[in-house]
């Protein structure tokens, strides 16, 4: 196995991630400064320029999987390459709120291609027994690109009006050198057999994996597997009915956490419990590194403890973290007591959730089905997560951020239960046996 290939494959198409946390992150810095500058409203503000990248992001993600399947995982993730490019150029020339969110929807249309074209080509990719780890690369880059943009923005807050142009414009430099290196990847074997029938380049690619691999008998393997599927079959299918479920819950969840409503207004939160705005900014730096360290842990166990394990241990810190941050804003308790308690909530998201999501709807698939298993799971969690962070704002002047947090640790209970009772363990499971497994069950 030429592990060492393998590895700067991943790295390489997980780098999507970098650029996926970074661009979700960094509008976070530029909230209050565009607020100010065009002066619409909670809601104009809220629809319209903080969550255009998101509702780019939902349409990346339903309509992802066609060019993820058309052209390949390869292709696609140029273009995703060149889409976050554009945007960030774009986004921080803008001279209006309509120029300004459709530069950034065309980022989220990056997005939400991404969390489709580059877990499916890294686990197809991946030997089973590292997996997990690997397809957890492009949430590790995530949570990496999540920290840069808050220390970004934290760096450039205070060099002028014009600050958010250029917290929003530096995404231009990695969004480049991403496009060049993904270049160099080789395309996927499985998608050149299941959907393109090239056998020759299959078996180049696969030789680029393991030089000692039986070439010939694994090319079969997955072309017996092919066969022996209904080629009018949909992921609708009353035969994928479970693994859709599971890409449904698994999503829904995410998003009910409160994740990207949170990382959305992380310093506007931090104000509201009483801190100072560069207080609130270097707060959320803490956030970052705090959810790079626990993301690293939660690669480092998921081949080893397993989906499930994390997806439990990252419940119950939800559970306690939320209900304790509900509590701090109920009773107008100030000062550092709301970031520490949301430290625990993204120490929770990240060693479980977080490390899980992309990996899990990955794997549950079946390989002529992946990416268009993919594009659903990443349809639910995108569209949630433009839906819930545009109404953060109208919800924290209405209802209060006590509430909207008692909601969030209510959800994380339900999850808790949901992967207790119904979430099966898919770890060092080759894709082809755990269709075998998945199909029908109930």
């Amino acid at each position: 196995m030429n592990h060492r290939k393998i590895l700067f494959w991943s790295v390489t198409v997980a780098f999507a991630g970098f650029l996926f946390g970074f661009d979700t992150v960094v509008i976070s810095g530029a909230d209050l400064s565009l607020q100010a500058l065009w002066q619409k409203g909670e809601f104009f503000h809220g629809f319209v320029v903080m969550a255009s990248a998101l509702w780019g992001t939902v349409i990346g993600a339903i309509f992802g999987g066609i060019p993820t399947d058309t052209i390949g995982r390869k292709k696609t993730l140029i273009w995703i390459g060149m889409l976050y490019l554009v945007s960030a150029l774009g986004s921080a020339l803008a001279g209006d709120p309509w120029v300004f969110a459709f530069f950034r929807f065309l980022g989220g249309l990056g997005i939400g291609a991404s969390t489709i074209a580059a877990p499916a080509y890294i686990s197809e990719i991946a030997p089973a027994r590292n997996r997990g780890k690997l397809v957890a690369l492009y949430q590790f880059n995530i949570v990496f690109g999540i920290l840069l943009a808050f220390l970004s923005n934290f760096l450039l807050s205070g060099i002028g009006e014009n600050a958010w142009r250029w917290m929003l414009g530096i995404q231009a430099f990695p969004a480049f050198i991403y496009t060049l290196m993904v270049f160099t990847v080789p395309e996927s074997p499985r998608w050149l057999l299941v959907k393109k029938g090239d056998r020759s380049s299959a078996l180049k690619t696969l030789r680029l994996i393991d030089p000692g691999m039986d070439v010939e008998a694994a090319v079969q393997g997955i072309l017996a597997d092919h066969e022996t599927t209904d080629k009018s079959e949909t992921i609708f299918s009353k035969k994928y009915r479970f693994p859709l479920m599971l890409a449904f819950l698994v999503a829904f969840f995410n998003q009910f956490s409160g994740i990207n409503a949170f990382l959305y207004y992380a310093p506007r939160i931090f104000e509201i419990a009483g801190l100072e705005k560069s207080s609130a900014l270097l707060s959320s730096v803490g956030i970052g590194v705090t959810n790079l360290i626990f993301t690293l842990i939660g690669l480092s166990l998921i081949d080893r403890f397993g989906r499930k394990q994390l997806m439990l241990i990252g419940s119950v810190g939800y559970i306690v973290s939320l209900s304790l941050v509900a509590a701090t804003f109920a009773l107008g308790i100030k000062g550092m007591a709301v970031p520490v308690f949301l430290f625990l909530f993204i120490a929770s998201h990240a060693i479980g959730q977080g490390t899980v999501i992309w990996v899990f709807i990955s794997e549950i698939f079946p390989n002529h089905l992946r990416a268009n298993g993919q594009a659903f799971g990443s349809s639910v969690h995108w569209v949630l997560a433009a839906a819930i962070p545009s109404l953060v704002p109208v919800l924290f002047t209405t209802i209060g951020a006590a509430t909207v947090f008692s909601i969030f640790a209510f959800m994380m209970l339900l999850q808790l239960i949901w992967v207790w009772r119904m979430m099966p363990e898919t770890k060092q499971v080759s894709l082809e046996d755990m269709e075998k497994q998945l199909a029908f069950k109930k």
